[in-house]
């Protein structure tokens, strides 16, 4: 039996007439067949009925002798009787009339052919009784499996039809388009491929240009129309130089869904994985996904608990000698989910990597005292505000919240490396807390975290719901660990529109009360877009850098909550507003109001307030400080930090400063070339 005969076999939709049945050389083949017993047949009729399904029924018309399948669902058999009902689309036929000659199952891939002897009939149903064997007839080489609720949208040049999915099979599927767009049948080309859209309860699970391979015309009107995809393997992402390793997992993960064609369950293995995307295989028999394919929600479970829940879309599909390998890319899923699959990774490659699990605290205090990293002068400022800081690291650390993460080297409980980043501003994360401490073998914990910090960037910021178009950190020029890494990589790559270099001078200043006004001519108002347009003039033409990208002055994620909101439902503090200073309607400075909690960042960088001097020869020193005074009241602090760019203007401004701080800022869509350049210059290996 040949592939085309088995799919105008079955291709019966629910509204659809019955069928004439034109292969007769089907009913010879009976007696080399596979037999089946009549108990094992009315355990396969009885599974039918249980699952809702039909059966066909093949009948021969009284008078004209031609031959029709019909569609019909069994009634629970509990003896060698079965009696039927018609689908109820056959109302107006009278099958009562009609010679049925067979009982036609679909049983996977293999199709059930039983002679019967009819008991009795009428207009809804019919009565037989089943005989000792029936015949298995040979299997399919690709199943194809009957649509629920999937419709179709099909666009060629301005041809447009929709209708629905009647059935799939991993190499193609039927659409059932309405007759009306085909009214005009010269319109559709079927010798060129078209664009097909599908939907399940109006969502898009798959589009693709796919090409017509068979069309029924039914009196030149063409109403089904077979396409098949153009190509096993689409391209959904930018290739990469460096891919986030790939590994397999013992015992495996396993994938879950609902298949989004045949709304069925479906588990399969992972072969591998990485924070990307990973691979199943099927044996050909179960061959059941088609490239492009999307999955809106499917579960990835370890020892059969979910650990993360995604979007996804098959990629590829690949025929191996007794198998199939199917690559599926991950599309999107929430920070917990991408975290957990992160540790998993992790802690294959490694038992001591932990990404964003719960930390004890009295473990991380030690860390961060012996590491050098709360030194005595920063010290001096936390000790003050000890509980603050111990309350609200407690809870980036124990509850885990969706604006912050960390990766921690451990071994027996203690800390050895450390690494964390946290939501800065609305598409912007921070990378900050890097610090590390030697242990035996030689093994590096600093650049153990720092590898893992990257592997989880160059997959995160893929994921829309991830926030991230952009990473910084904050770092001292004369840190020569930071200055190789980080700033070694922007002036190799040359290109501050891809990774760019601010530096900026660190001070505190103290905050009183303005006794008097500005003097005449100053102003200090909230920044209009006047004064953003001014400043970005002055930024590109000083750094051409990332920095007013960061900030996004006026944009705003629609249909997201700002990251203020977020992190009020988490139980913190985030904002920034942007003030400018003018004098005779000129442009002085430019300050953005950082507000974060006060522990967020041991030194202050979101807490503080950035000034943008646009024009130092024209500020005075106690315009700066009048500014800084009626501005940093809202902290509740006698001192407040500033963050001063351009630093070479602080001298002309007659200012001093304690210490400068580089702001890195990597845009992600170039954190692969990050990565190459981290790998060439520390061999760093990411396998």
């Amino acid at each position: 039996m040949d592939l085309e005969t088995k799919e105008n076999l079955f291709d019966l939709n629910k509204f659809a007439p019955p069928r004439f049945f034109q292969h007769e050389d089907l009913i010879k083949t009976f007696e080399a067949a596979k037999t089946l017993d009549q108990m094992e047949l009315i355990n396969t009729i009885n599974y039918i009925h249980f699952t809702g399904g039909p059966l066909f029924v093949l009948l021969q018309h009284p008078v004209y002798q031609d031959r029709f399948l019909a569609k019909a669902y069994p009634e629970p058999c509990l003896d060698n009787q079965l009696t039927c009902r018609w689908d109820k689309s056959y109302f107006q036929y009278k099958f009562e009339s009609y010679h049925t000659l067979h009982l036609v199952i679909i049983n996977n891939q293999s199709m059930i052919v039983t002679p019967i002897n009819i008991l009795s009939s009428c207009k809804s149903g019919f009565t037989i009784q089943l005989p000792e064997k029936s015949f298995v007839l040979n299997k399919r080489k690709i199943q194809r499996y009957p649509c629920r609720d999937v419709s179709a949208e099909l666009m060629q040049s301005d041809f447009v039809a929709r209708g629905e999915v009647i059935d799939f099979s991993a190499g193609a599927f039927r659409i059932k388009a309405n007759s009306e767009a085909f009214k005009h049948n010269n319109w559709f080309n079927p010798d060129v491929p078209a664009s097909i859209r599908l939907f399940s309860n109006e969502k898009i699970i798959y589009t693709e240009f796919c090409k017509c391979i068979r069309r029924q015309d039914d009196q030149n009107i063409s109403k089904e129309i077979v396409f098949a995809a153009a190509t096993d393997h689409i391209s959904r992402f930018l290739a990469k130089k460096i891919r986030n390793p790939r590994r397999r997992i013992a015992p495996p993960l396993v994938a879950v869904f609902e298949h989004p064609f045949i709304k069925k369950k479906i588990h399969r293995d992972i072969f591998n994985i990485s924070t990307t995307g990973f691979s199943v295989s099927d044996k050909p028999d179960d061959d059941l996904l088609m490239p492009g394919m999307m999955i809106p929600d499917l579960s990835i479970l370890l020892a059969g608990i979910s650990i993360a829940n995604c979007s996804a879309q098959v990629i590829y599909r690949r025929m191996g000698e007794n198998d199939i390998r199917y690559g599926i890319a991950i599309l999107d899923m929430d920070i917990y989910s991408y975290s957990h699959i992160n540790h998993v990774l992790g802690t294959n490659s490694d038992p001591q990597i932990s990404v964003s699990t719960e930390v004890d605290m009295d473990a991380l205090w030690e860390f961060f005292f012996q590491t050098g990293f709360i030194y005595p002068e920063k010290y001096g400022f936390c000790q003050a505000h000890r509980k603050n800081f111990m309350e609200t690291y407690r809870k980036l650390y124990q509850e885990n919240p969706e604006i912050a993460r960390h990766i921690t080297y451990e071994k027996n409980g203690r800390i050895y490396g450390h690494m964390s980043m946290i939501r800065a501003y609305e598409r912007t994360w921070l990378i900050q807390h890097h610090a590390a401490r030697s242990m035996e073998n030689n093994k590096l914990p600093g650049f153990v975290v720092l590898r893992q910090m990257m592997i989880f960037l160059n997959g995160m910021y893929q994921l829309s719901s991830a926030h991230m178009d952009y990473v910084i950190c904050y770092f001292r020029p004369e840190n020569k660990f930071p200055d190789r890494v980080f700033g070694g990589f922007a002036r190799d790559l040359n290109n501050p529109q891809a990774c760019s270099l601010d530096l900026f001078s660190y001070l505190t200043l103290p905050v009183a009360s303005p006794e008097k006004c500005l003097p005449q001519g100053w102003l200090l108002r909230e920044s209009i877009p006047f004064d953003l347009w001014e400043l970005e003039q002055f930024y590109k033409n000083n750094s051409g850098g990332l920095l007013l990208n960061v900030l996004r002055f006026e944009e705003s994620d629609h249909g997201n909550d700002s990251l203020e909101k977020v992190s009020e439902r988490l139980g913190f503090l985030r904002r920034w507003r942007i003030y400018s200073l003018i004098y005779q309607d000129q442009l002085k400075a430019v300050f953005i109001v950082d507000q974060s909690d006060l522990a967020i960042n041991m030194s202050s960088l979101l807490n503080c307030i950035k000034v943008l001097i646009t024009d130092p020869e024209g500020l005075p020193s106690e315009l700066l400080s009048f500014a800084v005074s009626k501005l940093g009241s809202v902290y509740n602090l006698d001192k407040v930090t500033l963050l001063i760019y351009p630093a070479s203007r602080i001298q002309s401004a007659e200012i001093s400063y304690k210490k400068q701080y580089q702001l890195w800022i990597l845009n992600l869509r170039y954190s692969n070339q990050f990565m190459d350049y981290v790998q060439k210059n520390f061999r760093m290996q990411y396998v």
